[in-house]
């Protein structure tokens, strides 16, 4: 294990006694106190994720409108249209619509700031210089840190850093100096609550995070919790919810498609697959993203088969992802399954060595999200 990266706050997860394990090739901490604590004290009050093995990546170019109008080419999503200091959420799509990975984008006035997966950032990167430059120059981010802040208390805590936190609203972005160090704030996160996620030079990462640990109301996460939150959220996590085999439509995602850059609007098309992404929002998938509540106490997992009846048939979807929700108080979990059968109240079977259990397919999130509006 000793090739795996480590993130600028590795020591202080270690001093903390975090459970680490390796991570998109990064030693990263799964969990501090318990992954059950750690989940309901975010819920509750606030919770500080180390989220720095995601890739922050720079574009710029003549203007923010070539840099928008450049971007705009490998995304379905309207970026032209982004005002200075606001975010957005986006995707990559491959010819055939597929989803090689989602991301979040901010108009910082002479630039685009660009947060990509972990475990596809260096993919991502290659994907955007070879389509962008030389005219809009791509810069992977590699001195600053990424940390996340989130759950109700989370206002309160910052904006006692920095009262102009408490100013920010859902997706703001803003630079803000915090503990001494220069931060790139965004109000957004991963969780389905209220909080922010920060950009922070390396070198005053763990000067902050431990700056943020000293209040009360704040405790580290692990990778644990930050996973059955977003699940609670109904948040889909790239490689398991939505892959390159998944279209926008079939995932749920046709929110994050303005009507700009659909069928009929004023930038229709241009990104890869648009074809078969459009055709798709017009006409309905044939599969559907939705949440399944399985009977019981016993969590379903990801690879589950479904079926539509207790024996016999063939299997009709899957489940992508699955576990216990600390804040429902059971377990939930996250599939596909024939449009026709996504209708809340259906009730599926998933097939638990060789005896099948069913699931009743549910509107998501689970969880009410909690932004600041």
């Amino acid at each position: 294990m000793t090739d795996l990266l480590k993130t600028p706050l590795h020591a202080l997860h270690v001093e903390l006694g975090a459970k680490m394990v390796p991570f998109t090739g990064y030693d990263m901490p799964v969990q501090f106190a318990g992954i059950m604590g750690e989940h309901l004290h975010t819920r509750a009050m606030a919770g500080l994720f180390d989220v720095s093995h995601m890739g922050q990546v720079i574009l710029r170019g003549e203007d923010y409108a070539a840099v928008a109008a450049a971007f705009e080419t490998l995304v379905p999503v309207n970026v032209l249209g982004l005002r200075e200091g606001r975010q957005r959420y986006g995707l990559f799509t491959n010819d055939r619509g597929g989803i090689l990975d989602d991301l979040m984008f901010a108009n910082r006035g002479d630039h685009l700031f660009v947060v990509v997966n972990a475990a596809c950032k260096e993919a991502d990167i290659a994907r955007m210089r070879a389509a962008l430059e030389p005219e809009i120059s791509v810069t992977y981010i590699e001195d600053r840190a990424l940390i996340a802040l989130q759950g109700p208390a989370a206002e309160g805590v910052l904006a006692a850093m920095n009262p102009a936190a408490a100013e920010m609203r859902f997706m703001d972005v803003a630079t803000l100096e915090l503990n001494g160090a220069e931060c790139w704030v965004s109000r957004s996160g991963y969780t389905g609550e209220d909080g922010y996620e920060i950009s922070v030079p390396a070198e005053a990462a763990e000067d902050l995070a431990r700056a943020l640990l000293a209040h009360e109301d704040v405790m580290p996460i692990g990778l644990g919790a930050r996973d059955s939150l977003r699940l609670e959220a109904g948040l889909c996590l790239y490689g398991h919810d939505i892959d390159e085999d998944t279209l926008p439509a079939e995932g749920g995602l046709v929110w994050a498609i303005q009507k700009v850059r659909r069928a009929g609007g004023e930038r229709e098309g241009g990104f890869p697959g648009a074809k078969q992404v459009l055709a798709q929002i017009v006409e309905g998938p044939e599969r559907k993203r939705v949440g399944l509540r399985p009977e019981g106490r016993a969590p379903m997992r990801e690879g589950v088969e479904l079926f539509a009846g207790t024996e016999g048939g063939e299997v009709i979807g899957k489940i992508t992802s699955g576990g216990f929700g600390p804040t429902v108080g059971g377990p939930v979990a996250m599939g596909y399954v024939p449009a026709g059968m996504a209708e809340p109240g259906t009730v599926v079977y998933g097939e638990l060595r060789g005896k099948r259990l069913p699931l009743t397919v549910t509107k998501l999130p689970f969880v009410a999200a909690n932004f600041k509006r």
